[in-house]
């Protein structure tokens, strides 16, 4: 029995960090390459953030038994890889440190529930949307560049869905892997062993990143992580310690950032592989799950340096359409989200739309315009109706 336990949580926890990894890695190595980083920076990044999340699973789970999955934010990182490009590495990180600071602000204040009760639900999701949708087209636009590997690559995507959901992404990557090496797009004696280690970029702050990356940062991980996060251990009636949860990931996240920790939160959609009955079949033993967990993590982290030199030899064709794929789902569902009220679907397209252009009005990016935007809009929506009903 404990035996069976053991397994069960184990391979919860493994299959958990496998999906959570292979859905990020691309975004995250982007991410570093675009604010003028190299390989061996977003080793540094992916060891932090490893350790980061893997530490923090384990010790909220042991302390309150139940299975908190904390991980990075993938919405938080397609954000970056869209919308940080005209930043320093310093000026980025500065911005990272501003968002942790909302989020663990949010924790000791109670401020959360209150901001996204202000927030409707439905204009966050349109802004997430606008952010990813760039990322979903570019999946088209780079079958120009490797039509065949392409392809093949959603043509997977669409075979396996219906099939085995939860490893789509992890099928859609080793084939494209497989078919990069037979079209000699990569070569696989190039890759060797090399350790990683810890660098770090000090912060700059100025009021271009804090709006163009902190902010936006801070509504995505809220909105799109930790809501979702605390919703799935809801839905699987445990108490949800959010304050605490906050306070920890904020504060880690700004201790860390410095090393490559952008974005620290509650885990959501794989944070569910580890509540389910299959885990456990006493609710208040999945714990382990988490914890589990949290120990692949660490050990993904002690791999980034080989893991990150895999992908450096990726063709970027790969790179963006692995990237892009990974996002269907949440692109679908952020869609779906913004359009759910019939009251709101104006100001949630507005929403959508300025966000996903290149307007950059006073160093302000579109992901807050659109955000801006689509509040006026209901606003002033809202004063018409209540002036015309007089």
């Amino acid at each position: 029995m404990l035996v069976n336990r053991i397994l069960s949580a184990g391979v919860a926890g493994l299959v958990a960090v496998v999906i959570g990894f292979a859905s990020s890695i691309a975004l995250i190595y982007q991410t570093v390459i675009n604010l003028g980083g190299d390989a061996s920076l977003a080793a540094s990044w992916l060891l932090t953030l490893g350790l980061v999340i893997g530490v923090s699973s384990i010790a909220l789970s042991l302390y309150y038994r139940i299975p908190i999955l904390i991980s990075w934010s993938t919405p938080g990182a397609a954000l970056l890889m869209a919308n940080a490009q005209g930043f320093s590495l310093n000026e980025a990180i500065g911005g990272f440190m501003f968002s942790a600071l909302l989020i663990f602000l949010c924790g000791i204040t109670g401020w959360f529930e209150k901001l996204i009760s202000k927030l409707p639900f439905q204009l966050a999701a349109a802004m997430l949307a606008g952010i990813l949708v760039n990322f979903g087209i570019d999946v088209f636009n780079q079958m120009n560049q490797q039509p065949l590997l392409v392809i093949a690559m959603f043509v997977t995507y669409l075979l396996v869905k219906p099939l085995a959901p939860k490893f789509t992404i992890l099928f859609v990557l080793a084939i494209s892997v497989v078919l990069a090496w037979q079209l000699q797009l990569i070569e696989v004696n190039q890759v060797s062993w090399q350790a990683s280690e810890f660098s770090y970029i000090a912060p700059e702050f100025n009021v271009g990143a804090i709006l163009g990356v902190g902010l936006p940062l801070f509504i995505v991980t809220m909105a799109a992580q930790n809501l979702p996060g605390i919703a799935v251990l809801r839905a699987h009636h445990y108490k949800v310690p959010v304050s605490a949860i906050l306070n920890v990931t904020g504060l880690v996240n700004m201790l860390t950032a410095p090393f490559g920790a952008y974005a620290i939160n509650l885990a959501a959609i794989t944070a569910a592989i580890c509540m389910t009955d299959s885990v456990d079949k006493e609710p208040k033993k999945r714990y382990w799950a988490a914890i589990a967990g949290g120990l692949f993590y660490i050990l993904m982290a002690i791999f980034s340096g080989y893991l990150i030199q895999v992908f450096a030899h990726l063709p970027s064709a790969l790179i963006y359409s692995l990237a892009g794929i990974a996002l269907f789902t949440t692109i679908t569902s952020s869609i779906e989200q913004s359009l759910s009220d019939k009251t709101m679907s104006e100001a949630s397209i507005i929403t959508f739309l300025v966000t996903a252009s290149n307007l950059s009005l006073w160093g302000i990016s579109s992901v807050l315009w659109g955000l801006v935007a689509g509040s006026l809009t209901l606003i002033l929506q809202s004063s018409l109706k209540k002036n015309h009903a007089r």
